[in-house]
């Protein structure tokens, strides 16, 4: 396994920037990300199209990879901070020039449709990114909420851990220390078979999704099986699941049920990992921040008991 890299962490006065590979971000949000972000210290730039609007774009193609390049390029800029998902970033992804970034790493920060970054930067340059809330979905108010105390802590290098995670039913007891890898469900299945596609043997898989209908769930989980995702992790992190809806003829299990028909079948093979349900990452208002790449103990408790999840990043900093 290759070290990561890990960016240097922010510090007040470190200029970041605002971009929209993916889906157009509405004007009091953006409004919003800018207030916090400044309350940080930091100074936000935005992007020449971080605003513009073609279908449900943020923009023409060629303006979205425009201001990604600028924003991964220009010296200045200590922080590329994606201001929604939606779709979009997997039709740059081919025609990034990472040579600039790979010789002076920073913090990309997102999640959702962002998964697609996150997925590139652990294959192809093993730099450490961060998976956490956008200006889209901050709170309306400057403070500390999970989603903002958590980004804040993470790109300033502090501590960032989850020691008391509530117990959950199904939850497998273990332990394991390896880089959390993952993202979005239907990001990491449209990624399968290209040159973004992620191997999870040997680490901390973590996956979460929106508004698919269940039975989608559960295709996309049997093609990860199928690819032997669930043979080799070291760990499995389920996120929220949030919005998940029956089809036209309903699955008649809910999303936990239907990851752990997969874990089962793995585990009948000889499988045998650490599995923690609902954590607090995903498509919901009190997202935890989390390191893509990073090596993390993940500690899963038996049944009733609590679990926990702390990043390590003294050893790879």
């Amino acid at each position: 396994m290759e070290d990561i890299i890990i960016p240097p962490f922010l510090k007040a006065g470190d200029k970041v920037a605002l971009v929209s590979p993916a889906g157009c971000i509405e004007p009091a949000c953006l409004e919003r990300g800018v207030r916090q972000l400044t309350a940080w210290g930091l100074q936000p730039v935005q992007g020449q199209h971080v605003s513009d609007r073609a279908a449900l774009f943020a923009g023409r193609r060629a303006d979205r990879l425009r201001d990604l390049q600028w924003a991964l390029d220009d010296p200045e800029i200590k922080a590329v901070i994606a201001t929604r998902g939606g779709y979009g970033t997997a039709a740059l992804i081919d025609d990034l020039d990472v040579t600039a970034f790979n010789r002076r790493p920073k913090w990309v920060v997102g999640l959702s449709d962002l998964t697609v970054l996150h997925s590139h930067l652990q294959r192809h340059l093993h730099v450490a990114s961060l998976h956490a809330a956008m200006p889209q979905t901050y709170p309306q108010a400057v403070g500390g909420a999970p989603a903002l105390d958590t980004l804040r802590r993470a790109l300033f290098g502090e501590a960032l851990g989850y020691a008391a995670l509530p117990p959950h039913p199904a939850q497998r007891a273990g332990a394991a220390r390896a880089p959390v890898v993952g993202g979005n469900l239907s990001v990491l299945y449209s990624l399968r078979g290209t040159s973004t596609d992620l191997d999870p043997a040997g680490k901390i898989l973590f996956f979460e999704d929106l508004n698919e209908l269940d039975y989608h769930v559960d295709r996309m989980l049997l093609n990860l099986y199928r690819g032997g995702w669930f043979d080799r992790p070291a760990g499995v992190v389920v996120g929220a699941f949030t919005g998940i809806r029956a089809g036209a003829r309903p699955l008649e299990e809910t999303v936990i049920q239907t990851v752990e028909r997969y874990v089962s079948a793995a585990f009948a093979k000889g499988a045998r990992y650490p599995v923690y349900y609902g954590f607090p990452a995903g498509h919901i208002e009190n997202h935890h921040a989390l390191y893509m790449g990073v090596p993390a103990e993940l500690r899963v408790g038996a049944p009733g008991q609590t679990s926990s999840l702390v990043f390590d990043l003294l050893s790879n900093a």
